[in-house]
């Protein structure tokens, strides 16, 4: 059968066969532990899940507005006034079907064939295969990890061409949990203003920051800045509500028109129960967001200092999200492995820790941790992988 062009250029995710075979070896009753969670270990505080319930009892299980219901679009923009004090209307906010499909529209309303979309790396695995889904054309600039992996206002300027439409931020980040800095940010920002492109802002893990770092959005710093960026977000990570599947971009009003028409013609709406959900996320108490940052905080100190003295790793110290991206090319080297994707496989099959390879993140000497875990399992895994390095080393 002949599929569509669109499919065929996607790139397969490299997390697919370590996954699987994690599975298997569960499932064949081995002791496995999985770092690949990109989703917090707590439950969905009491309170949101008590709004969902009255929803439902309530009879609000029906058809919503495409882009999303009024009170949730308010509770998102009193979000913003209080967290960055940004200022929007209902018109500059869709609602959608989690942060992922808010990318998704965004890219599919904004691209045409050819059009440019500049992605700093390492990047979320599917920041391309969306720009590529809208006939877009993915730019890499590289993050060095001598610059915290974050790419300068110089790079972003030798990427821009005519045909550069956007440029895609995401700080915090996954996969590396660094943060653009303030003035960073506004230097990039300038380069964007000169050649006039887009700036698509990803700030899903706005919440998760630790020590003295500070999470900014771009859109803060000008309100020339403000009315280039598209900002997504959601309650995945802050609230940890994956499951849920509500995000959401705030915006240019043009630009969020289309999209909510975009969305009226392929998810109707969101899931009503889960837009009241939401709304009882925001507008209610925000202490199980801190407590649940402070226990990735604990986690990320005690489990770095481990990680940094397994032979081989060297690892810079996140500043938010909850995942850990070592330099592992050193540890494959040093046990007879001539990538790090062989390395993490064998990993998989001899200790039962399954890691992903930095390549699906367009760094190949890099592995990405989630401690998204139990310390306790999160030490035993450490643990494991210093045993295999001790057995393997040359």
């Amino acid at each position: 059968m002949k599929l569509a062009k669109r499919v065929s250029a996607l790139t397969p995710s490299s997390t697919l066969a370590i996954t699987a075979k994690a599975k298997e070896l569960k499932a064949a009753g081995h002791d496995v532990i999985g770092l690949g969670a990109g989703e917090p270990d707590f439950n969905t505080p009491q309170h949101i899940l008590e709004a969902a319930v009255t929803a439902m009892n309530d009879g609000q299980t029906k058809y919503t507005p495409a882009g999303g219901l009024a009170p949730l679009k308010e509770a998102v923009i009193e979000k913003f006034k209080r967290d960055q004090g940004l200022t929007y209307s209902p018109s500059e906010i869709i609602v959608c079907t989690g942060a992922k499909h808010a990318l998704y529209t965004l890219f599919q309303v904004l691209l045409d064939e050819g059009d440019e979309v500049i992605i700093p790396t390492p990047y979320w695995v599917s920041y391309p295969e969306q720009v590529k889904l809208a006939e877009g054309t993915p730019v890499f600039v590289e993050g060095s990890e001598n610059n915290e992996f974050k790419i300068t206002p110089e790079q972003l300027e030798a990427a821009i061409t005519a045909k550069t439409k956007a440029v895609i931020i995401n700080s915090p980040s996954n996969p590396t949990g660094m943060i653009y800095t303030r003035e960073e940010l506004q230097a990039l920002g300038e380069v964007c203003l000169k050649h006039d492109i887009f700036i698509v802002s990803d700030e899903i893990y706005e919440k998760l920051v630790y020590g003295q770092n500070e999470h900014v959005s771009i859109a803060q710093l000008s309100p020339a800045l403000k009315e280039k960026t598209i900002i997504i977000n959601g309650v995945s990570k802050s609230h940890s509500m994956t499951g849920w599947r509500i995000g959401y971009a705030a915006g240019d009003a043009t630009v969020i028109k289309a999209m909510t028409n975009l969305a009226s013609h392929s998810t109707s709406n969101p899931t009503s129960i889960a837009q009241y959900a939401t709304i009882a996320a925001y507008n209610g108490t925000q202490e199980p967001v801190e407590m649940m940052r402070q226990a990735f905080e604990e986690r990320l100190n005690v489990i770095h200092e481990k990680l940094i003295n397994i032979p081989g790793f060297s690892c810079l110290k996140p500043q938010g999200a909850f995942y850990l991206f070592p330099n592992a090319i050193e540890a494959a080297k040093l046990t007879g492995f001539d990538t790090v994707d062989a390395w993490v496989e064998a990993i998989l099959e001899e200790e039962k820790v399954a890691l992903v390879p930095g390549s699906g993140f367009g760094s190949p000497e890099n592995v990405r941790l989630s401690y998204a875990t139990s310390l306790d399992l999160l030490e035993k895994a450490v643990e494991r992988i210093h045993s295999f390095m001790t057995r393997h080393m040359k």
